[in-house]
């Protein structure tokens, strides 16, 4: 309640799961776990980077290219 900067609702959050509830929705389900697992991790790093204003191409080559994006913590 003191840190303005914490957004006042979760709608962050619900744009993040919207595309596993439509990729549910349009193909009922993964074909294997590791495919599931898979798409979580990469649609989980391309949040992140565009929540860091990092543009999700470039985020996505960095990671062919040996260098991903990494976010820094804050610890204040």
């Amino acid at each position: 309640m003191r840190d303005c900067a914490v957004p006042f609702d979760n709608n962050q959050s619900e744009r993040d799961l919207r595309m596993m509830k439509l990729r549910q929705k349009i193909s009922g389900t993964f074909r294997s776990f590791r495919a599931l697992e898979n798409f979580c991790r990469i649609r989980s790093y391309v949040s992140t980077a565009r929540k860091n204003s990092v543009n999700a191409l470039d985020a996505l080559q960095r990671v062919f290219l040996g260098r991903p994006f990494v976010p820094t913590t804050n610890t204040a």
